[in-house]
């Protein structure tokens, strides 16, 4: 079968379906012979899930691609800036176990030289000026730098329902997508077993050479019509459930550089900060931990991290959920982003950063006819399922090397529990630190850095240094490093000035 693409139908709403809406439509040729149409469906029986706060630096390239302006976004989004993430209590428990995983690299030194000249401390703030400006709660960025840019690598935290607002009203209102309100009740296919259209309660049929499944985890297309399964990956990763609350927080307060990840006996806590509020939930496994006990560990934090606010008064919200990913992600002419292609627990925030990983990899290599689109969907396949097992395997390693004495993890560090993949990385790592070498990507999702900065962090002992000698300036980078943290400590502003700054503009 053959035809050109002209015409992409994006199914449901929320992050992942305006996300795409938007991507394609801005990357689309309107000076085409034919140009490219973009339509979204969002059903107005299905509210947002709007869990999904947390970003990876991705997302700036993604914005600015999109058109939308940086201040604009972070003011229509109650957002602030992520600088990565910082665990507290994941080693042993301690008053003083604490570690930060930041997005910027460590110094530009071979990491055999990094550990020759690290013993003590913590390793991220050996390497990395970041973990500093995070302590003191400042923004990666001047407001007089262009947008985008800064002075350390960033992301965001963001309010995923008004994100959503955000990218709806760009879409619709500069990017002429299509939008349909309206609840897709079947589909048609067609003869090759392609979707012909999808029927909507009202609109009736709605005609693609393209659909992009956003349901979420209804998961419609790809699920429902296309019999596609999942694989479930919960035999690695345990939790299954959270429990979320949105906290108040006066206007004056700090606002936190990072993701905030505290460990307890079944789990983890995450306290992400917005200008507003800040959003809390515990997460956790239900073979080691009733509903009511996780409720009882959340207030206890609460009571420890915001004793100015009265639990009674806020709203609890019980969340369910399963590790698994679909066993295909692009069947015939329909793609799967979003949920409705996987879902892992919310350690480290894959979700939004797969669905941009998704645009990507469809807008770089968008098929112009159905008879390519086959071998698009092979290769799409291919590509993602190494990145699910690759973002299983980076998840499971804030896991194994703890020393906490509990049921669920001592479970997580049974071999039986252990991808085989991470355990040959853990092996070789007992002699070398993590390298690009260990990864066969180019772009790999989290680079050998990040496994550096959580496997030492952890605690794990660094192998004996080899035969080689270090390089000559290595002392003087190190010293550069403390050097720029003073700096930048000395500069930067606070997270809160930066945002009330631009609050009004």
């Amino acid at each position: 079968m053959s035809g050109r693409i002209r015409r992409v139908v994006v199914v449901g709403g929320g992050t992942a379906g305006w996300l795409a809406a938007c991507r394609i439509a801005a990357a689309a040729d309107p000076s085409a012979q034919q140009p490219l149409s973009v339509t979204l469906i969002e059903s107005p029986d299905i509210a947002t899930i709007g869990v999904g706060e947390g970003t990876w630096p991705t997302m700036r390239g993604t914005l600015a691609r999109i058109g939308i302006d940086e201040a604009t976004f972070l003011r229509a989004t109650d957002a602030s800036f992520k600088q990565g993430s910082r665990f507290d209590g994941w080693r042993t428990g301690a008053a003083d176990d604490r570690y930060y995983h930041p997005f910027t690299a460590p110094a530009d030194l071979p990491a055999a030289d990094l550990l020759r000249d690290w013993r003590r401390g913590r390793f991220a703030d050996h390497v990395c000026a970041q973990p500093d400006v995070c302590a003191d709660d400042l923004a990666p960025r001047q407001p007089a730098m262009p947008p985008y840019a800064g002075a350390l690598n960033y992301a965001y935290h963001l309010d995923a329902t008004k994100f959503a607002a955000l990218l709806r009203e760009t879409a619709v209102g500069r990017l002429n997508v299509t939008h349909i309100r309206d609840h897709v009740t079947g589909v048609e296919p067609a003869a090759n077993g392609d979707i012909a259209a999808v029927v909507a309660r009202d609109t009736g049929r709605i005609t693609g050479d393209l659909f992009l499944d956003c349901t979420g985890q209804a998961a419609l297309l790809i699920g429902g019509h296309c019999r596609i399964g999942t694989i479930d990956r919960t035999a690695t990763l345990f939790n299954d459930r959270a429990i979320a609350v949105q906290v108040p927080v006066a206007p004056d307060s700090p606002v936190a550089s990072q993701t905030n990840a505290t460990a307890h006996d079944a789990g983890w806590i995450w306290d992400i900060g917005l200008p507003a509020r800040r959003g809390i939930g515990c997460v956790y496994a239900s073979d080691f931990l009733d509903d009511d006990a996780a409720a009882a560990t959340l207030t206890a934090y609460l009571a420890r991290t915001a004793p100015h606010v009265d639990p009674a008064g806020l709203s609890f919200r019980q969340l369910r959920f399963r590790s698994a990913h679909r066993e295909r992600f692009w069947v015939g002419n329909c793609l799967a982003i979003g949920l409705s292609a996987g879902f892992l627990e919310p350690l480290e925030a894959s979700a939004i950063v797969l669905i941009e990983l998704s645009l990507d990899a469809l807008l770089d290599g968008f098929p112009a006819d159905r008879a390519a689109m086959d071998l698009h969907a092979r290769r799409f396949d291919a590509l993602f399922r190494y990145r699910w097992d690759r973002i299983v395997d980076f998840l499971k390693l804030h896991y194994v090397p703890s020393r906490r004495d509990s049921p669920y993890w001592r479970a997580h560090r049974d071999p039986a529990s252990i991808p085989p993949s991470l355990c040959d990385l853990l092996a070789l790592w007992r002699t070398q630190p993590p390298s690009p070498a260990d990864f066969t990507q180019a772009g790999e999702i989290f680079p050998a850095a990040s496994y550096q900065y959580v496997l030492y962090g952890m605690g794990v002992t660094p192998p004996s240094i080899g035969p080689l000698r270090p390089r000559p300036d290595t002392a003087s980078v190190l010293h550069q490093v403390r050097q720029r943290a003073r700096t930048l400590t000395a500069s930067l502003p606070t997270n809160r000035a930066y945002l009330n700054g631009i609050a009004h503009v």
